[in-house]
């Protein structure tokens, strides 16, 4: 007996790792750098590097997908995401469009802090990101326009500053995990959390720590438990207080550590996050989709829904919570949307 487990575990942990690594269509990997970039304060960056990834032939359909913070362009290729749209006979195969998943601004490959301006590199937002990776688009890739620009949570939020600053680049638009408000909330007030409990840590030393300060670890950990999950998908994992400490203690096994000035930078960005006065401006067909355990973006705050008078074409799709979903990071598994998005796009 044991040894046929021995065996089914090294078919999962193959399997798993195949999955992982898996390649789509015409898969590449690049970056291109935008000269003495300016962002919204003033601040210039004599050299902004945007790193990026493609799926597929650039004379097909273009489809720009954006990552969530603290994420990246090759953490949308997870089985749960990109393997269930970018591959053959898939809502997205990329071999009928043209994929671009970027780094943004302060993430993955990308120019961040870490590469050692540290507190020093330019506060940047979300309008910068943007404007960054219409840069990328338009003239680094050489894109006049766009089927799709889709993307989850930080990048749901980039999706409607996309269709509201460049209403002509795209046809169609999804929002994932995101209203069209401004940031407020609960969602903002535990982003404060994570910024304040990095820049109040002494380890922090002003953004010039040697050693990463653990502050960042435990904000991000508990950041995570409390604002994605759901209350009946965490109430499934952790039905008892022991269960509760295994899963907290399995988060921080994670060997993941990012450094602290990267993760506080991407989350302080969100802060003057607001699309409300420029909604009238999109012209894009929109498929708007959030979870109903989302708690970032509480259905109950209806922002979502008293945006919809102001868009010419939208359509709202709501996730039902169940035991199986995981709250704000419901979105991130498309398996609960792909349908949705087949039929938006035969319309």
């Amino acid at each position: 007996m044991k040894i046929i487990q021995i065996i089914i575990v090294n078919i999962l942990i193959f399997v798993t790792g195949h999955l992982q690594a898996q390649e789509f269509h015409l898969q590449k990997t690049s970056s291109w750098t935008v000269k003495n970039f300016q962002f919204h304060n003033g601040q210039v960056l004599p050299e902004l590097k945007l790193a990026y990834i493609t799926l597929g032939n650039p004379n097909n359909p273009a489809v720009l997908v954006l990552h969530g913070t603290a994420g990246s362009a090759k953490g949308m290729l997870n089985p749960g995401f990109g393997g269930e749209l970018f591959g053959p006979g898939q809502v997205l195969d990329a071999s009928k469009y043209f994929i671009i998943l970027t780094d943004a601004i302060g993430t993955g490959n990308s120019s961040k802090p870490s590469d050692g301006l540290k507190a020093k590199f330019p506060n940047y937002n979300y309008d910068d990101m943007v404007k960054a990776q219409h840069a990328l688009v338009t003239q680094g890739l050489g894109i006049k326009h766009l089927k799709l620009v889709m993307g989850n949570s930080m990048g749901g939020m980039q999706t409607w500053l996309w269709t509201i600053q460049y209403p002509e680049m795209m046809d169609l638009a999804m929002p994932l995990a995101s209203s069209p408000a401004a940031m407020s909330g609960r969602n903002w007030l535990m982003r404060k959390f994570i910024v304040d409990s990095i820049k109040q840590d002494p380890q922090w030393d002003e953004g010039n720590y040697t050693k990463q300060p653990y502050s960042a670890k435990f904000a991000t950990t508990y950041f995570s438990l409390a604002t994605s999950g759901g209350t009946l998908g965490l109430q499934r994992l952790a039905s008892t207080s022991a269960k509760g400490n295994e899963l907290i203690a399995n988060r921080f096994k994670d060997s993941n550590v990012q450094d602290a000035n990267d993760l506080l930078y991407q989350w302080q960005s969100s802060e003057d996050f607001n699309p409300e006065p420029g909604l009238e401006k999109i012209k894009a067909k929109l498929l708007i989709i959030n979870s109903a355990d989302d708690e970032r973006n509480l259905p109950e705050l209806g922002k979502v829904e008293s945006a919809l008078p102001k868009l010419k074409s939208a359509t709202y799709y709501l996730i039902p919570a169940s035991e199986q979903t995981s709250g704000h990071g419901t979105t991130g598994q498309a398996k609960w949307w792909k349908e949705q998005l087949l039929k938006f796009l035969e319309k």
